[in-house]
């Protein structure tokens, strides 16, 4: 009984390996030198079912003109075309029902309370930026800094999309990301949004040490860009050095919308 178990198991094991390979779409060319770095290029397959598209905080803070934060990052913003790159990912993944998981980044009254800050944290705070009046009520919440940029209000509010926990700082290590992501199967993450080299890279970096493996899409996201330093050239260096592999939205997209036909 138990060596027919294991035959069992370890051919139904191979035929859903199987079928996932069968189904696999890859962006990029596994260890091709893609540039002149001497970097490889190890490639992306998404693969249906354990493929999920991160959004990290697709707010107004970030991606509006009345967003705080926009008269350093505005610029990045538009040059990359930030705003229409998300949003053709998010219909993208709903149009071809890729799981979508958001991570947003809220602060309530008790975290303007903390004894000691780095320099953007207490930016942050100091500009109210992403602030709501409690983690039980949305009051003043609707078309604040925290809420979401009104055209992705469909996808996220569409009872499907994960909205995790806050994270706090930059990294996800504060919220639920990564239990949310595990609990669905997901092993493989399209990672795009806000801000470049402070979220998004954040969430990078602890995805791949929790085992993840992560693309970036580079021109779904942006940073800011002020005297003497320049937010989004310093991400794009460490996506690249870092993540499995970088793209461009219509690349991805493309490939979204391939993997879903086969």
């Amino acid at each position: 009984m138990k060596k027919q178990f294991s035959r069992t198991f370890a051919r139904t094991v191979t035929l859903a390996l199987s079928s996932a390979a069968a189904l696999a779409v890859s962006i990029g060319t596994s260890s091709a030198f893609a540039d002149d770095s001497g970097l490889p290029d190890m490639g992306f397959d998404i693969v249906p079912g354990r493929t999920a598209l991160v959004v990290t905080d697709p707010q107004n803070d970030f991606l509006s003109p009345d967003g705080v934060t926009w008269g350093v990052v505005g610029k990045n913003v538009q040059e990359n075309g930030t705003v229409q790159n998300i949003d053709d990912l998010f219909s993208t993944a709903k149009m071809t029902d890729m799981p979508v998981f958001v991570s947003p980044h809220y602060y309530y009254p008790h975290d303007h309370a903390w004894k000691f800050e780095g320099a953007l944290e207490h930016l942050m705070h100091k500009i109210g930026m992403f602030d709501r009046k409690s983690p039980l009520s949305t009051e003043g919440f609707e078309g604040s800094g925290a809420d979401w940029l009104p055209q992705y209000k469909k996808y996220i509010n569409d009872d499907k999309t994960v909205v995790t926990s806050p994270h706090k700082v930059f990294g996800p290590e504060s919220n639920d990301l990564v239990l949310q992501l595990r609990k669905q199967g997901i092993d493989k993450v399209i990672l795009s949004g806000m801000s470049a080299n402070l979220c998004t890279e954040s969430h990078m970096r602890a995805l791949v040490e929790e085992g993840f493996e992560v693309m970036v899409v580079t021109d779904a996201t942006a940073a800011a860009q002020v005297p003497g330093y320049d937010g989004y050239e310093a991400a794009k260096i460490n996506f690249r050095m870092i993540a499995s592999h970088v793209a461009e939205t219509d690349a991805t997209v493309a490939a979204m919308k391939k993997a879903a036909r086969k």
